[in-house]
């Protein structure tokens, strides 16, 4: 499974029971947190998100309706007997903020906290199964957007085929990479008689808070699923502006430009109780869009 769920929903302040901004990415056995706004260990509780398996957490930025939830989401998770490491992803500040209160407080996790900076858009995580980059957004200080990409092998195995032409489960990886096999008695058993073609491998990008600006459709381009930050309804452009938000509009126009196949609006600022509205103008730009409701599971 790859999808995403939406934990908090709202911009700065938790308003007509929306929290602010907070994700949960499930990619097969393993669950990435993206921001951590306040009220997000109620929201895991409430959703039924398995903290422990929680291994990475990125933060986009240091505005506290993204982290303020984070300090108390590390306690607990030493609280609760967390002994394998948690890997952090965040400006560089958090570090002195996080290692301040734990100071205070005189805490000890139990487990290790490793800080990773980010300075540069680059390839946080690269391995077999997935990567994990970040890329700059243009807020009113430093911000980052996140892309999740999985890795498959380009083929897949036809079970029933390749136990009729006796293939030991040894050689399956092979296969998957597009390989022949030869067996004992030097008989060639060709590739497409074991093996189907794979589904394509599948992206998700959350593009955190920014002024809207069409380069970033080029950061996210062609990705199976985006989340853009919406904080306003288009008539509000000239104030999204101001503050460095963007429209419903000017986040449809960059998933139109980047060419994805589907779009999430999210961060609905405090001043709208009801939000239909969001869904109604974005689509007038890109019609596969979807509001991004808490509790929802957005499949990628």
């Amino acid at each position: 499974m790859f999808g995403v769920t939406i934990l908090g929903n709202n911009s700065a302040i938790p308003a007509y029971n929306r929290f602010p901004t907070a994700q949960v990415v499930t990619l097969n056995e393993r669950l990435f947190l993206i921001d951590c706004g306040e009220g997000t260990q109620i929201q895991l509780t409430k959703y039924r998100v398995r903290r422990s398996r929680i291994n990475h957490i990125f933060i986009s930025h240091m505005h506290g309706d993204h982290y303020f939830g984070l300090p108390g989401l590390i306690n607990s998770m030493g609280l609760l007997g967390r002994e394998q490491p948690l890997h952090l992803y965040a400006p560089e500040p958090l570090k002195e903020i996080l290692d301040l209160q734990l100071a205070a407080a005189n805490t000890k996790l139990p487990y290790e906290l490793i800080f990773h900076s980010l300075n540069s858009e680059e390839i946080l995580i690269d391995n077999e199964k997935y990567s994990v980059e970040c890329f700059q957004v243009f807020h009113r200080i430093d911000c980052w957007g996140f892309i999740i990409r999985e890795k498959k092998s380009p083929r897949k195995i036809n079970r029933s085929k390749a136990l009729e032409y006796e293939v030991p489960e040894l050689y399956y990886e092979t296969l998957k990479r597009g390989d022949d096999f030869t067996n004992s008695k030097g008989d060639l058993i060709k590739n497409e008689w074991v093996t189907t073609n794979n589904s394509p491998n599948r992206s998700y990008a959350y593009c955190a808070d920014t002024i809207y600006t069409p380069s970033i459709a080029e950061k996210v381009k062609g990705v199976s699923l985006l989340y853009h930050e919406a904080t306003y309804l288009k008539d509000q452009e000239e104030r999204a502006s101001l503050r460095f938000h963007s429209t419903t509009i000017q986040a449809a126009t960059i998933a139109k430009l980047a060419m994805v196949k589907r779009l999430i609006i999210g961060h609905f600022s405090s001043k709208y109780e009801n939000i239909d509205a969001f869904e109604t103008e974005a689509r007038e730009i890109f019609e596969s869009t979807e509001l991004g409701l808490e509790g929802t599971t957005f499949l990628v």
